[in-house]
């Protein structure tokens, strides 16, 4: 069943919910919704543990647009905090990883955090964010080359060659991936000041307070780099990594971690 929240941000947020138990908000990445994403087998494999609340970011399938900003992003995540009993372990995947975390350092509430693999680039391990990333994504969505759009997220954020993206559009998934192009540079206004290469700071985090669990599948080496120094800089993390799982990972061997971390007293 879908119930809606309104986020302080003008957003109407739509979520649902399965399961009895600790509440759990699951955080999708880039193109991620309720209708699919790396999260919806996961929350079947949650649900017999804990009450599992799945919602649609801003300008994804039943929730309105606005804006985006990361502030705004925020408080949409607040706002389904709020709506299932004002805290909650939360799980974010990827960028959603990094909206979780600069969620928690704003001060939303959370018991437990754990994320898959962020958006943390540290040192010269692969290319920076390009400068302009989510004024070139805004561009060429506004000029509705939505297909473009995902091309240049797929070269320009994953790291994907230019060579391999080409075939891609002729898939069956690519239609659902260019009517989520608008979104692209959301995701990149959360996680352009983490993919510029500089270190991350302590103090950028202090305010993270949850036991934090962070996980990667040690496939991508910047990535693997990045939680090492998330999980140092973070006061109260725990570090694994599901050796073999790449970025899209498979849910059946992220739930086990996430089960024994989220139930532990």
């Amino acid at each position: 069943m879908t119930e809606q929240v309104r986020s302080t941000a003008d957003a109407t947020i739509a979520f649902d919910t399965r399961g009895a138990g600790t509440a759990v908000v699951l955080v999708d990445g880039a193109f991620g919704s309720r209708a699919g994403g790396a999260n919806a087998a996961l929350a079947d494999l949650l649900a017999p543990h804990f009450t599992v609340h799945r919602y649609d970011r801003r300008g994804r399938g039943e929730s309105s647009d606005a804006p985006p900003s990361v502030e705004g992003e925020i408080a949409d995540l607040a706002a389904v905090i709020d709506a299932v009993g004002g805290s909650a372990c939360v799980f974010g995947t990827s960028s959603g990883g990094n909206l979780v975390l600069r969620a928690a350092a704003d001060g939303v509430a959370m018991s437990k955090i754990a994320v898959w693999e962020p958006n943390f680039l540290v040192g010269n391990s692969r290319p920076p964010l390009p400068a302009d990333y989510v004024e070139r994504l805004n561009s060429l969505v506004g000029s509705d080359r939505r297909s473009d759009a995902v091309e240049y997220f797929m070269t320009a954020a994953v790291g994907l060659p230019a060579e391999f993206v080409g075939p891609m559009r002729e898939t069956p998934m690519w239609p659902a991936l260019t009517a989520q192009a608008h979104t692209l540079a959301y995701d990149g206004t959360i996680v352009a000041p983490d993919m510029a290469g500089a270190p991350i700071s302590a103090s950028d985090w202090v305010a993270v307070e949850a036991p934090t669990l962070v996980v990667d599948g040690g496939s991508t080496p910047w990535l693997s780099k990045g939680a090492d120094a998330l999980a140092e800089a973070l006061g109260n993390a725990h570090r694994e990594t599901l050796a073999g799982q790449q970025h899209d990972v498979e849910a059946a061997a992220l739930a086990p971690t996430l089960i024994a971390f989220f139930g532990q007293g």
